[in-house]
């Protein structure tokens, strides 16, 4: 029953998504999402892209455009989305940390509102650089564990439940550290809030980092 009852809530969020994001997309979020990917270049891959909200911000710069997502009912929301982009895309179910491509594929990877998701954001992590070229950029914007301790004391407690309704998404992850830990160099780490957002998913940073990988 657990089961039937999670896909169930799965589908729902799904469908809800972008009705849930719209006022903090408006509120600017998009903005962030738009500046934050400017930085994409090349062959891209967007990691986790949900429901395509990420589609129309690309520059011109990116000159093909991998759209990887694991589950079903956001591919069936993200799929009407491709036609309109007018440059080379294509939509491959896959997730994180299990990414059916050849290592040195691509130029650019974006991770928005992913790594909170993942089930090991460390391999997701990994993965991605695997399959940069050496060099190759990493863009992410992330709601991460709040820095004030009484904020992040709650984000404890209500991890569980939070993790329910958004559908897999933990509140309290220290996505920062996790970057630092992984095979990429920072290179710029942005703070700010997520723009209509609970407190709990308030705390966001976004910015890049380059793969050390050789």
């Amino acid at each position: 029953m657990g089961r039937i009852y999670d896909a169930t809530w799965g589908r729902f969020f799904s469908a809800a998504y972008d009705g849930l994001m719209k006022s903090t997309e408006e509120a600017g979020m998009r903005e962030i999402r738009r500046e934050t990917l400017a930085g994409a270049r090349g062959r891209t891959i967007d990691i986790g892209a949900g429901t395509g909200i990420n589609v129309e911000l690309y520059p011109e710069a990116v000159t093909e455009l991998v759209l990887a997502e694991p589950d079903e009912h956001m591919l069936n929301r993200l799929r009407p989305k491709v036609p309109g982009w007018g440059r080379e895309v294509s939509v491959v179910q896959a997730g994180a940390g299990s990414l059916p491509f050849d290592d040195d594929s691509f130029d650019t990877a974006v991770f928005t509102l992913v790594l909170c998701t993942v089930p090991d954001p460390r391999a997701a992590l990994s993965d991605a650089a695997r399959v940069l070229k050496p060099g190759g950029k990493l863009l992410f914007v992330e709601h991460v564990r709040s820095e004030d301790p009484s904020l992040a004391r709650w984000q404890d407690r209500l991890e569980g439940p939070w993790r329910f309704l958004g559908d897999g998404c933990h509140c309290n992850r220290d996505t920062v550290a996790s970057i630092e830990a992984s095979p990429f160099e920072m290179e710029k780490v942005e703070k700010g809030e997520l723009p209509k957002s609970p407190p709990l998913v308030r705390p966001l940073v976004h910015g890049s980092a380059v793969s050390e990988r050789l």
